[in-house]
């Protein structure tokens, strides 16, 4: 019976790297898959410093390929590549444990909502890029701004920032992927596109908690973190996993949306993370004669800023361009920063830096 690549590449996809929920294959790290004179043969490419992991693979990966049908003998290569020493990172690799993995992260800030639909994910990208604007004009940092995605259900990050590559490997440590200035890590570079994220609460820390350990960020000025909509498992974990600088809270101008977005700010407060204020998204459009049309009422961002006792930090209105731009890949303050909206998330962007540089929380 002839056995195919396809055939020993599904067995090896069986195969998790050790720490991850991820298999070999899609990592990358199988070169080699074929039948050799009736002999299963297989050749890897590692990079690590720990001794311990290649013989796991080369075990898991011989178990998985003589559970092949017709498969007899298997024999399993696998080249290892010890990763540079990294100044500051005991041990070497790319970068240790935390707090080693957030230790050179300056300020780290999560972008949260109560509730789905306000453009909490499309906000925290425009901020990201219009910080990383920010941080290179100002400061002469090109690299100083991370992006962590841990809207697990609807990781749309990736998408937004224009981004289809699978993250490198070195030793245990995952390589965030960087466009715009921006470093960022996502679920949604680890699965298919196609695949339901169908997890339990555990599966969500687990992940959260992996981005924050796992991910070998490097030095930065500012990290954005991404939440996903309430006040859940995965909030829960993030403020006990990272020490946040601070959270900004993103709504809409309607009741609905405002009444929620206190409840998730208050939140953070019950864990000791402070709010660094409320920001107002898609809340007015603008005609070509300059008519404003507030189409999901007026006023809510600033309500919800007095009620939590917070800074309101602006208004972001409805532009077209903003969804065209996350369709495409191309954020609108990359694209169009003269615009109303673009020029908005960088006020919104200084205003942030002016009050995490100054320590002040409150307005």
């Amino acid at each position: 019976m002839e056995i195919s690549r396809d055939q020993l590449t599904d067995a090896l996809k069986t195969v998790k790297y050790p720490g991850f929920s991820r298999d070999i294959v899609s990592f990358g790290l199988v070169r080699i898959a074929e039948m050799r004179d009736g002999t299963a043969f297989v050749r890897m490419e590692v990079t690590t410093a720990d001794p311990e992991i290649p013989k796991k693979l080369h075990d898991a990966a011989t178990v998985a390929l003589r559970a092949v049908p017709g498969v007899e003998n298997a024999e399993v290569e696998i080249a290892v590549k010890v990763p540079p020493k990294s100044p500051g990172a005991p041990g070497g690799g790319a970068a240790s444990a935390t707090p080693t993995q957030l230790g050179k992260v300056r300020y780290r800030i999560a972008v949260a909502s109560g509730k789905g639909g306000v453009g909490k994910s499309t906000f925290a990208v425009n901020l990201a890029c219009a910080l990383a604007r920010l941080l290179g004009q100002t400061r002469g940092r090109s690299h100083g701004v991370g992006l962590m995605d841990c809207d697990i259900y609807g990781p749309s990050v990736p998408l937004m920032l224009g981004v289809n590559a699978r993250p490198e490997i070195e030793g245990e440590m995952l390589l965030p992927i960087e466009n715009f200035g921006v470093r960022m890590m996502s679920l949604g570079l680890l699965i298919d596109e196609d695949t339901p994220v169908a997890w339990r609460g555990p599966m969500v820390m687990k992940t959260i908690q992996q981005f924050a350990t796992q991910v070998a960020w490097g030095e930065l000025e500012i990290l954005v973190v991404d939440l996903p909509p309430g006040t859940g498992d995965a909030q829960i974990t993030l403020a006990q996993t990272v020490p946040l600088s601070g959270v900004v809270v993103v709504t809409t101008p309607q009741l609905a949306a405002v009444s929620v977005a206190r409840r998730g700010a208050m939140l953070f407060d019950k864990v000791n993370v402070p709010l660094l204020g409320v920001a107002e998204n898609m809340s007015y459009f603008e005609g070509p004669e300059g008519v404003r049309q507030y189409i999901f009422g007026e006023g809510g961002g600033e309500r919800a800023a007095q009620d939590l006792e917070t800074e309101f930090l602006g208004q972001v209105p409805l532009d077209p361009r903003v969804r065209a731009g996350g369709d495409r890949g191309i954020p609108l303050v990359v694209s169009h920063p003269e615009t109303p909206a673009g020029m908005a998330f960088l006020r919104i962007a200084a205003r942030l830096v002016e009050k995490l540089d100054k320590g002040i929380t409150t307005p």
